[in-house]
């Protein structure tokens, strides 16, 4: 099953049967405790105002945001607001997912309806308490006040008694005007800033637990491979070594969470080493010297692959016409000119610096786990499936994840360290190592297209053909690896083929920041700037001609794949793109002069509903050395940034991270199991690398959306534009290969 947008937009508003606002806990029935108005507001007789912080924080700040959203109808100072993170819990909290910029566009006003039904709440019981009517009661900065008898009480005053009261239905609510906000759009620091900066306990590696031992899991390298040999006795040997836990390969566990993303897809075969630190544990399972055999996916070689796809351009595609919107073929066949160029980029690790890890405590029934997750409650129901529970007898505790990207989306360590817990008898923490972490992550798959664009007399794109060879099984495309109808140039170029063939792959696939959208714009917006230099035009003027009259064409897809569901409702307005595009060129002083061997080049990409331009200055040594000097970002997500410092944050964060990625990130694979070991041979952008990123937010009259990963896809292609500005050289491949730029 393939993930859609609207799969996921829809599980935000719909969890739980109905709109979930977190109101159960009241209405009438006496509240859990005193002055608890919903299972997100809690204002004590001390005045103290906690605030729930209810989704998966994994560094996009949700957990400041949400809360500011809800203070900002409640009308309190944030000031006065202490956050206070939750259980994983979607009965009570609707649902909890990090993933996909879903959170912002589905819960922005969700989350400001609870503030203002709490504020009702407040004014009702002042309004009977004073015999006066709710209208004319006036609030702020968690004060009541009633202008023409002179009364006021704070909120606390009131909090038992509007705890009691029924809440007023979502829809009856009136919502501030963006023009009085006084929290929303300010800049606020993230609410766990300075635990970070200390070293507080807050992420999922930080546990400890009474009696914990700690675990690390042999498993082979191949997906799927069965142990042959291992020295039992010499990993028991090993100082702090404790036990060792026989785990069985399981098959039974393949799953589907609710917005449509893969569970896991087996618990494989291995042996757990438990000890008294990490480190024995890991130098136990060093000790184990285990040999292994067989595996689904053994079979898995990057050279093989790059062969196939070859001769899959040479021999044409298995899927003639997978997408087919006009006629290619015969404006191809009348053009002026045709350009073709070929496009490749490869494997991706999502390489989250805090390690993959979780703690698990099965006890009586119950199992308890703390966990870095972003889909909460599809841990719960993988680990009561692996271990026999009940859903509800499944806890989880949401730790702070040390970056997602992805990867956490998936929770197959859950399900291993709630295995291993069951079986030791005593609190667990599985951790990873990174080589573990590279051969068991759910990539990001590779992808090759062969590209021909028809032009007229003009200059004009009139045709666009793409061979696209990507991953999947049976002959099907995986959900990570489609092309449908929201990627560019669908849509906006009228004449448009795609063909498709698709290379079997057995590991494990999954979605890493901007899903689909981070390999396409590369692909897209390169072959762009190839259409623009053989019309003789500049880059900007090209994609302004391109994107053409402002208007709002229908997507008739988004991540969808082959069986997936619609986003109509959802169009590409090509006026927003324009607007950012003319932004970013203005921010860069697109067209001025530039020193020899340093260039501007610039892309855009729509995705996740978020309209994004970026221009790079880029230059590049006689060595062939890149240094990216500053990049210019110009963002349309709607009306209102929620939190101005944490948005800035997320588009440079973006910038960074897809910086690394382009200049010198590759997974490749041998003998069916991944060869990169450590950062050594999969390089992060370092300080040093970091350019100056300046980001500009056009509001525009649209609802807000979400800013986690639309800045991540046209960094690399406006990169490439700069390097070819720079040197006359075009880069077609990911990562790209410096050393092709040597003067």
């Amino acid at each position: 099953m393939s993930v859609s947008r609207r799969a996921v937009l829809q599980a935000g508003v719909v969890a739980g049967g109905g709109l979930s606002l977190g109101w159960q806990l009241t209405g009438g029935a006496k509240a859990a405790v005193p002055g608890q108005l919903s299972a997100f507001v809690q204002i004590g007789s001390d005045g103290a105002i906690v605030i729930a912080a209810h989704q998966p924080e994994i560094g996009q700040g949700v957990r400041t945001s949400f809360p500011m959203m809800i203070a900002e109808e409640l009308d309190v100072d944030w000031a006065q607001v202490t956050v206070q993170p939750v259980l994983g819990d979607r009965a009570t909290y609707g649902y909890q997912l990090a993933g996909g910029s879903s959170a912002t566009p589905t819960q922005f006003e969700r989350m400001r309806r609870l503030g203002a039904s709490a504020r009702a709440m407040l004014v009702q019981a002042a309004a009977t308490a004073w015999n006066v009517p709710a209208s004319e009661i006036t609030t702020g900065s968690a004060m009541l006040r009633h202008a023409a008898s002179g009364r006021s009480a704070r909120y606390a005053e009131m909090a038992s008694a509007a705890a009691a009261i029924t809440p007023p239905k979502p829809d009856s609510l009136a919502l501030k005007n963006n023009a009085d906000f006084k929290i929303l759009g300010k800049r606020i620091p993230g609410v766990d800033n300075r635990a970070i900066a200390t070293g507080k306990p807050l992420f999922g590696i930080d546990t400890r637990l009474p009696g914990m031992v700690h675990a690390a899991f042999a498993k082979s390298p191949v997906f799927g491979g069965k142990l042959k040999i291992c020295n039992r006795a010499a990993a028991l040997a090993v100082p702090g070594v404790k036990g060792l836990v026989n785990v069985a390969q399981r098959r039974d566990l393949k799953t589907q969470i609710d917005v449509g993303l893969p569970g896991i897809e087996m618990l494989q075969e291995g042996i757990a080493v438990l000890a008294t630190s990490t480190w024995a544990a890991m130098k136990g399972r060093e000790a184990l010297a285990c040999v292994w055999e067989g595996g689904d996916a053994a079979f898995q070689s990057t050279a093989a692959w790059e062969a196939a796809a070859a001769k899959a351009f040479k021999d044409g595609p298995q899927k003639p016409g997978y997408m087919n919107h006009g006629n290619a073929p015969a404006k191809l066949a009348s053009a002026a000119k045709k350009v073709t160029a070929d496009y490749s980029y490869p494997f991706l690790a999502h390489a989250a610096l805090e390690p993959i890890n979780a703690t698990a405590h099965v006890k009586n029934g119950r199992c308890e786990l703390w966990l870095s997750t972003q889909t909460p409650e599809d841990a719960r129901r993988m680990v009561a499936l692996a271990l026999g529970l009940k859903v509800e007898d499944v806890v989880i505790h949401m730790m702070r994840s040390g970056g997602g990207f992805g990867r956490r989306l998936m929770n197959d360590f859950a399900v291993e360290a709630a295995v291993i817990a069951k079986a030791a008898g005593v609190p667990v923490k599985l951790t990873w190592d990174r080589p573990q972490d590279f051969a068991h992550d759910w990539l990001r798959p590779g992808g090759w297209h062969k590209l021909e664009a028809g032009l007229d007399e003009k200059g004009d794109i009139i045709a666009w053909h793409d061979h696209f060879v990507s991953f999947g099984a049976d002959g099907a495309l995986n959900p990570t690896a489609v092309i449908d109808g929201s990627l560019f140039p669908s849509g906006v170029i009228k004449d448009f083929r795609a063909d498709v063939t698709v290379l079997p792959i057995a590991s494990t696939l999954g979605w890493l920041r901007a899903p689909i959208n981070n390999a396409f714009a590369f692909v897209t917006q390169g072959f762009i700037d190839d259409c623009a230099i053989a019309a003789g035009r500049d880059s900007l003027d090209y994609r302004r001609a391109v994107l053409g009259t402002p208007r709002a064409i229908p997507i008739a897809e988004e991540f969808s794949g082959e069986t997936g569901e619609d986003m109509k409702g959802t169009p590409y307005n090509t006026g927003r793109m324009r607007g950012v595009l003319d932004k970013a060129a203005a921010m860069a002083g697109w067209g001025r002069a530039m020193p020899p061997r340093r260039g501007l080049g610039i892309a855009f990409h729509f995705s996740h509903l978020g309209y994004f331009a970026n221009v790079v200055d880029a230059s590049v040594g006689n060595d062939g050395a890149v240094t990216v000097h500053h990049v210019w970002v110009a963002a349309d997500i709607g009306k209102q940034i929620v939190n101005l410092s944490g948005a800035e944050n997320q588009v440079q964060g973006s910038v960074i991270d897809a910086l690394g990625a382009a200049l010198g990130q590759r997974i490749t694979f041998a003998k069916g199991a991944v060869e990169q070991q450590n950062f050594g041979d999969f390089p992060l952008a370092r300080m040093d690398m970091a350019p100056q990123v300046e980001v500009a937010f056009l509001s525009t009259d649209y609802p807000t959306t979400g800013l986690g990963e639309p800045a991540y896809p046209s960094l690399a292609p406006a990169l490439a534009g700069a390097i070819h500005q720079a040197t006359g050289k075009r880069l077609r491949q990911l990562p790209l290969d410096t050393s092709q730029l040597r003067a």
